[in-house]
């Protein structure tokens, strides 16, 4: 093929494989994706409450943390040219993840 995912060794996994209940709550996905060390990557979501997924990674994030990767217009995602520069920026965070941990959230594209 000869493009990232050639050079990227990435996979993704459901909840299931890791886990989680579909139902689970953001607080323990993010928890979990942290002790596994998997990027949580998702769509643009609000602070609804204390368990919220931007309160978990206001009041969770350190140094060591892994970012959360967020698709700033998850509805473009059907876009060939949209979801080829996420995908860009998602392999250029992978390639640095040293860079971005600790940063909370990171918006893509």
């Amino acid at each position: 093929m000869g493009g990232w995912a050639d050079l990227l060794s990435l996979r993704l996994v459901t909840f299931s494989e890791v886990g989680l209940r579909v139902d689970s709550s953001d607080r323990d996905v993010w928890q979990t994706c942290q002790s596994q060390q998997l990027l949580l990557l998702t769509g643009n979501r609000s602070m609804a409450d204390g368990n919220s997924l931007e309160a978990v990674v206001r009041s969770g994030t350190r140094d060591e943390t892994l970012p959360v990767v967020t698709i700033a217009d998850p509805g473009r995602v059907a876009e060939a040219a949209y979801r080829q520069r996420c995908a860009l920026r998602l392999a250029e965070i992978v390639l640095d993840m040293d860079l971005y941990r600790g940063v909370g959230r990171v918006y893509i594209p």
